[in-house]
């Protein structure tokens, strides 16, 4: 298959896993991960289910493939079928906005992005609710077919960027670029609950960028891959290289990142930089 068709099949899978979310959208029970990675993050019946027909249908269309997701079935570890870390390797989040999900509130996604060599090279973010596709192959980002673009004009007062919710860094404090984004910068600060829908803002031309402290892997390889289709950047937030990344023995780490249009980058990298 080629990878437009690796990505029309990822999109089928995407749709379907959406279809099971919905169904129990509204009267779901919180769970509790138990493994050290994830220890009290929330997962529902709809995270597992989810997963389990998004690596069902992987294993039956590329059973050479890797696999890494943010779920078991038994909740007790993540999935890490790692059998080339140099080749193909699928990463899944079943559910992105778990907490969002439970509450009833709709900006939740599923997201499916394909590594090769290390780099992002297919992304499919579903968000579930709006039934607005997200997806990118090497070259081109679109939604819902249609191409997006990130931003090429430089940030301004009137920019949007984005956040994550969970803003407390590895030492429990929030830092101090994140309470000026919220309070003291011009820039709009906006939050959504989901690190991957926030990212897409940015392909999608709506933000400047999009900041996250505590993502995972399966938060930003898809839509890694479809902002860098759309023009625009991934790196840490020191701005560092997040790609190649190494699979190997990956068991849930934490993968801090910045989205942005690369007229921004820099902006926004100073002003991380310079208030820690």
């Amino acid at each position: 298959m080629s990878l437009s068709q690796d990505l029309q099949y990822a999109i089928d899978l995407a749709r379907s896993a959406g279809k099971i979310i919905l169904e129990q959208y509204g009267h779901v029970q919180r769970l509790t991960k138990t493994h050290i990675a994830a220890q009290d993050e929330a997962v529902t019946e709809a995270d597992r289910a989810s997963q389990r027909l998004i690596v069902a249908g992987l294993r039956k269309q590329f059973p050479t493939d890797g696999i890494i997701g943010e779920e078991s079935d038994a909740g007790t570890s993540i999935t890490a079928d790692i059998n080339n870390p140099a080749g193909r390797n699928w990463v899944i989040d079943p559910i992105d906005g778990t907490n969002n999900f439970i509450a009833g509130l709709g900006a939740f996604a599923v997201c499916i992005g394909l590594l090769d060599a290390g780099h992002p090279v297919l992304g499919v973010v579903y968000d579930v609710t709006r039934d607005l596709m997200y997806a990118a192959d090497k070259t081109t980002a679109t939604a819902n077919g249609r191409k997006i673009q990130a931003l090429t004009i430089p940030i301004s007062d009137s920019s949007l960027v984005m956040m994550t919710s969970s803003l407390l860094d590895k030492s429990g404090r929030i830092p101090s670029w994140a309470v000026r984004c919220i309070g003291q910068s011009p820039w709009k600060a906006r939050m959504l609950g989901s690190a991957a829908l926030e990212a897409i803002q940015v392909a999608a031309g709506v933000a400047h960028g999009a900041i996250t402290i505590n993502g995972k892997l399966w938060d930003v390889t898809a839509p890694a891959a479809i902002v860098i289709a759309a023009g625009g950047v991934v790196t840490t937030l020191a701005g560092q290289p997040i790609f190649p990344f190494d699979v190997r023995n990956y068991q849930g780490a934490k993968v801090p990142f910045l989205a942005a249009a690369k007229p921004a980058q820099q902006t926004l990298l100073k002003e991380i930089h310079d208030n820690p």
